[in-house]
């Protein structure tokens, strides 16, 4: 039956699982009204496609709780987002976008794109690991390896760490971020944290930073 989903069920399934997908912290479930937010359409039409992938084994629904995937519904979500991450990592070694610049292009490419091409894609690319902004491209079979980052604001201080992803895909944050050699891959410390959700004092490679939490939380990081 997963075979026959609608382009807009995947698009669904991908999107519950980015809002789910907190690294080492799982959420349970997640409100309907955070999704419609996320996808930019109506209560009702969320309530419906909800309605649809519950039908299909993808989704379960508790009331006052919200909506979690299936592990059927996991599978499925991820084989999605490998379509996606591999387009971007294609834009971005093959056609020298810039990483700002291909979510909203992988989007419109990954629209009925066959597993053929997909596979020729990560072939031309290089069959990369990881997407522009450092999350892990899952498996043909809709797998991925339990992820092991934190939150940069969790992060410890006074210890060598590493950029692992960036969880925003705004065109001016990581242009900012770019800027600021906040990228997967850099080495940092966490010199000190200020009180009550205060900025980060940061010292990436040999520069120093100062960031905002918020700005904090949208880069996840391990030990070096």
């Amino acid at each position: 039956m997963t075979d026959d989903l609608s382009r807009t069920m995947r698009d669904y399934l991908a999107e519950i699982y980015r809002l789910s997908d907190r690294g080492s912290d799982p959420v349970d479930y997640i409100g309907t009204s955070a999704l419609a937010d996320r996808l930019d359409v109506s209560a009702p039409a969320v309530n419906r496609m909800v309605t649809k992938l519950k039908e299909n084994g993808l989704l379960e629904h508790e009331p006052y709780q919200g909506i979690r995937l299936t592990e059927n519904g996991q599978r499925e979500a991820l084989k999605e987002l490998r379509r996606h991450r591999i387009v971007e990592s294609f834009l971005v070694s093959v056609m020298h976008f810039g990483w700002h610049e291909v979510h909203e292009e992988a989007e419109r490419l990954t629209r009925g794109l066959s597993e053929p091409v997909t596979r020729r894609m990560s072939e031309m690319a290089g069959h990369p690991t990881h997407c522009p902004h450092g999350e892990p491209i899952p498996s043909e079979e809709g797998t991925l390896p339990p992820q092991d980052d934190v939150l940069l604001s969790d992060g410890p201080e006074n210890q060598k760490l590493v950029i692992t992803r960036v969880r925003t895909r705004e065109s001016d944050r990581l242009e900012y971020l770019a800027a600021l050699g906040l990228m997967p891959g850099r080495p940092l410390e966490v010199f000190h944290k200020a009180p009550f959700n205060g900025p980060l004092q940061l010292k990436v490679g040999s520069e120093y930073r100062i960031v905002g939490h918020n700005l904090a939380e949208l880069i996840r990081v391990k030990p070096a």
